[in-house]
């Protein structure tokens, strides 16, 4: 049970954090494709701000309900 609301607050933390955690994905991404391309090897292109930041939320989102649909089980 323990582990159930660990996840649940982890989920509820990455969903309240999803802009500073996807700016620092986006900005490692960057780096990457940069360095990818550098080397001759095409790569698509990196996503939106915006694209990313929703993406983060809602995985944050989906832990969330995930979480509470396991602890709803355990408890019933």
């Amino acid at each position: 049970m323990a582990i159930e609301i660990a996840r649940l607050f982890l989920g509820l933390l990455i969903a309240a954090l999803h802009r500073p955690i996807a700016d620092f994905m986006l900005a490692r991404e960057h780096a990457l494709v940069l360095a990818a391309r550098e080397r001759g090897m095409p790569l698509p292109a990196v996503p939106t701000v915006e694209t990313v930041r929703t993406v983060y939320f809602s995985i944050g989102i989906f832990v969330v309900l995930f979480e509470m649909l396991r602890i709803y089980q355990v408890m019933r």
